[in-house]
């Protein structure tokens, strides 16, 4: 038992703070979605409290929509848990026998451009007044991949993300550090089970005016 929950916080930490680094490196990236998220946020809790809270999450459809898209362009776990095959089967003609490792690369379906539109822009609007989500249903966005084998820890590491993210936006107007702009950052991973940022990250918060 003691073994499986470091297991949950470990890799729901890990993968969180990846997501969270990614987010902000693409928000730094695109004023624009910046802006708009900032004001989705600011405009419903209104500085009537310090910060937000999981309720308020639930009425940010455009917050929503950015940590989809972040996770659309980099999942988490980019190639998912590998599976193994009961049996021999065939896909799309190709013969897979019995005890084949099967890994599932979400990072190349996220960028599909059978998929999707503009595979490689940066767009949250994509999701705006549409149903697909991952939890499963949509095989177009899996980043905790699918079925009965989909993430334990999908909701718990979606909460983690949505929330600190959402609070990290309304607390504080973010800039690039001097002498940097935000056509200086880069998109260079740290390959690994879970994909991080290369280079770190650096920006300057200044706290928002209550």
């Amino acid at each position: 038992m003691l073994f499986a929950l470091q297991n949950i916080f470990v890799a729901g930490t890990d993968t969180s703070a990846a997501t969270l680094v990614w987010a902000m490196t693409y928000l730094m990236k695109h004023p624009r979605v910046m802006k708009k998220v900032q004001e989705e946020i600011r405009s419903l809790v209104g500085g009537k409290k310090s910060f937000v809270d999981e309720d308020d999450v639930q009425e940010l459809h455009y917050h929503k929509a950015v940590v989809k898209e972040t996770m659309r362009l980099q999942p988490p776990v980019p190639l998912l848990v590998p599976k193994e095959t009961i049996e021999k089967c065939t896909i799309d003609g190709y013969e897979i026998p019995a005890k084949t490792l099967v890994y599932v690369n979400a990072w190349a379906i996220g960028r599909d451009p059978e998929a999707w539109e503009n595979p490689e822009e940066f767009n949250p609007e994509r999701f705006i007044d549409r149903s697909i989500d991952f939890k499963g249903q949509n095989f177009e966005l899996i980043p905790f991949g699918a079925g009965r084998r989909i993430c334990p820890g999908m909701h718990l590491g979606t909460a983690n993300v949505e929330l600190a993210l959402a609070n990290l936006l309304y607390k504080f107007d973010w800039e690039m550090p001097p002498g940097m702009k935000n056509q200086d950052l880069d998109f260079d991973v740290l390959a690994g089970i879970a994909v991080h940022k290369k280079n770190y990250l650096f920006l300057l918060a200044k706290a928002m005016s209550m």
